[in-house]
């Protein structure tokens, strides 16, 4: 039995990069070299490249623009909130530590999304947070939601992107679920929370996949997406 391949992203922004200059058509096999010899992004082993399936991806480079696009406009939308939150400085507790942090991973996450699309990047919004960034139990309650969101989000895009650029894209809905189940802590321990999330900081064995149709509800729920 001859042994199993094994990827190994190395540089996710490169990964994504490359994905996005894919061509339709452009095969497996094709694709994973393009990508590895573009700056190591993707090392390959236990197989030659040739033996690699040429099978052609369903997914496209024009389609993992649309989907990661949707993507920056969420990250556009967490940044914003959380960086609020941290400038106003006016939450207590663990929230403010969980704004500071979180603040940061999600203009990272914005930026290497902005970088990767380049002049393919929308722009962002305007927001209108209201009192959810200065009162820490709305603040909470709103993070959990918007946490959440992000992963189902992700999850729900995954099966439609090109290989290289789910494997740049999955360094980012790691990250996002543990921000999910760190502010579902909070939420349960804070006695600020009256309507605390059910199941805790990991309610589901498997979490939900979400349309963009359902991400769009969700987030027009909030009302904080004042303008494109």
């Amino acid at each position: 039995m001859s042994d199993p391949v094994t990827i190994e992203v190395q540089h996710p922004e490169e990964a994504l990069r490359q994905g996005l200059e894919a061509k339709p058509g452009t095969t497996r096999a094709e694709l994973l070299k393009r990508v590895a010899v573009g700056g190591g992004a993707v090392a390959i082993s236990g197989v030659a490249f040739g033996g690699l399936p040429s099978l052609a991806f369903a997914a496209s480079a024009s389609e993992d623009v649309k989907i990661l696009n949707f993507a920056l406009f969420l990250e556009y939308l967490e940044a914003a909130f959380y960086t609020e939150a941290e400038q106003k400085g006016l939450l207590i507790g663990e929230a403010r530590t969980f704004a500071q942090v979180v603040g940061a991973h999600e203009r990272a996450h914005r930026d290497y999304l902005k970088k990767a699309l380049g002049s393919k990047a929308i722009n962002s919004p305007r927001f209108d947070f209201r009192d959810t960034t200065t009162r820490t139990d709305k603040f909470i309650a709103a993070a959990v939601a918007l946490e959440d969101t992000g992963v189902g989000a992700y999850n729900g895009q995954g099966a439609n992107l090109t290989k290289p650029t789910l494997a740049a894209a999955a360094t980012i809905v790691s990250v996002e679920g543990r921000h999910a189940a760190w502010i579902r802590d909070i939420a349960d321990l804070s006695p600020l929370v009256v309507n605390k999330p059910a199941g805790g900081p990991a309610p589901y064995a498997f979490d939900p996949l979400y349309t963009k149709k359902q991400v769009e509800q969700r987030v027009n729920s909030t009302g904080f997406v004042k303008s494109s």
